[in-house]
């Protein structure tokens, strides 16, 4: 008994501050840092006089409503833009709003809020703020699934509104298109607005679609231009659904350069031109 008390006379201090350690350690563990975290706050609220909790959840609910105004804002914003378009372009439409859109085919398609219970079916043109945005190429009650001109897939009859120089028009994933001329030497030139051509099948003529950034005349086998398009297809958020249907032949020459792929020639071939 002697003895274990002059152990404890000697080591009670060594003892104390390793069950401490000890203790201090799980609690930590228990409680991943908290305890520290509240115990710095607590010794160092006096030297920084800054807003209590209450205050900061009360900014944090100011700073949110604010975030919402914004947002409300813009939406109103793009209401507007689409009122106005709808106002300026009177074509027979169904508004639509895009829901879908994958990012690793964020320039090949878009899905929108409107399918066949609202009239819409497979070949219908869609159109949006600065002009021409592609067609409906799939279709279900609710939804419909545009192909955008600006997917590499995409073929559109073109024409270059000043001189009247004719051409396909296919997308390169991007907010650029390439326009492909059937003449070898075509009257354009940079700043030229390019326009949907009676010749395509698949969409109607006159739409806009971009201006000429830049041209070349040596490209083989025929010259191209680099058209910006118009319609901002990066940030697409609304549409019009225009009903459409392919048109039938006529008598017209084929055009050099003209397919069934790209909607330029009729699919049976005969040499009509639509």
């Amino acid at each position: 008994m002697f003895a274990l008390r002059r152990w404890w006379t000697r080591n009670a201090l060594k003892a104390g501050m390793v069950t401490l350690a000890i203790s201090s350690a799980w609690l930590m563990r228990a409680n991943d840092g908290a305890v520290i975290y509240e115990t710095y706050h607590w010794l160092t609220r006096p030297l920084q006089p800054g807003m209590s909790r209450e205050q900061q959840f009360e900014n944090s609910y100011i700073l949110e409503l604010q975030q919402r105004i914004v947002e409300l804002e813009n939406q109103n914003r793009s209401l507007q833009t689409l009122n106005d378009y709808e106002a300026a372009n009177p074509l027979d439409g169904v508004r639509a709003t895009v829901i879908g859109r994958g990012a690793d085919h964020w320039w090949q398609h878009v899905v929108l809020n409107r399918g066949s219970r609202n009239d819409v079916a497979t070949g219908h043109i869609v159109t949006g703020p600065g002009g021409l945005i592609g067609r409906v190429v799939a279709v279900s009650p609710s939804t419909s699934r545009v192909l955008l001109i600006s997917d590499p897939t995409s073929r559109v009859g073109a024409k270059v509104s000043r001189s009247r120089a004719m051409g396909v028009v296919r997308g390169q994933s991007n907010n650029r298109v390439v326009m492909e001329f059937f003449e070898k030497l075509p009257d354009v030139k940079a700043g030229d607005v390019i326009v949907t051509s009676s010749y395509s099948r698949l969409f109607p003529q006159d739409i806009p679609i971009g201006r000429i950034e830049s041209i070349d005349l040596t490209k083989s086998p025929a010259p191209e231009a680099v058209i910006q398009v118009s319609s901002p297809l990066s940030i697409l958020e609304w549409a019009i659904i225009h009903p459409f249907e392919p048109q039938e032949t006529v008598d017209l020459p084929v055009l050099p350069g003209a397919t069934p792929e790209n909607g330029l020639v009729p699919e049976s071939g005969d040499g009509a031109q639509p």
